[in-house]
């Protein structure tokens, strides 16, 4: 009984998000972030950039890739199952209703203005769930780096309309996040035999 008050709970949680958010995933993570983590208190901050980092390394739109994580840490496979269809379901109906008069709802005036100014406010959105994230983010030296050089390539291959993939940007900051890991592995590694070759020979002295 307990897990279906909890899988209904992230179904309603989920529905709401999906049903009050404009500009799809990016636009929805601030929303996101204050239903599950300031209110509800399903995860904490840390774990919530980890599940945006790999819900946008993963195939899948942002917030299904989220709300199945979610739910799966709440309540199992049913509570994945609940969530997505919550996040996904205001969505469909709301497309499926306008699809059955697309061309004469976008004819209306007074529509094209009001896509006009959510597509304004989608923009700000996104820009303070990114502002949100780098003041939550653990600070280091590799992840400034790493950072600053992620926008300067953003901005620089934009202001030269050179077309390259986000998809990229997530592959050589993997691959190079990786590579600095096994690094820092295997120094680490070479200081402990090191100091264990040291202690060994201490050990044969004080034998002898």
């Amino acid at each position: 009984m307990e897990k279906l008050k909890r899988v209904l709970r992230l179904f309603l949680a989920m529905f709401k998000i999906g049903l009050f958010t404009f500009g799809g995933g990016y636009a929805m993570i601030a929303i996101i972030e204050r239903e599950i983590v300031e209110k509800k208190q399903w995860i904490n901050h840390d774990e919530f950039v980890d599940l945006i980092a790999i819900a946008e390394s993963t195939p899948g739109p942002l917030a299904i890739n989220s709300a199945t994580y979610v739910g799966y840490k709440i309540a199992g496979v049913l509570g994945s199952v609940f969530a997505t269809l919550g996040v996904v379901l205001p969505s469909f109906i709301i497309i499926f209703i306008i699809s059955l008069f697309f061309d004469a709802f976008l004819a209306i005036e007074w529509v094209a203005y009001a896509f006009r100014g959510i597509q304004a406010a989608v923009a700000f959105l996104i820009l303070n769930a990114g502002i949100k994230m780098l003041k939550k983010v653990k600070k280091s030296v590799f992840g400034i780096i790493m950072t600053s050089l992620t926008v300067l390539c953003f901005v620089t291959l934009s202001l030269l309309a050179v077309s390259f993939s986000s998809i990229f940007y997530i592959l050589i900051g993997g691959v190079v996040g990786l590579t600095a890991y096994l690094i820092t592995y295997i120094k680490t590694r070479k200081q402990k035999t090191i100091v264990q070759m040291g202690s060994d020979l201490n050990d044969e002295k004080e034998g002898e």
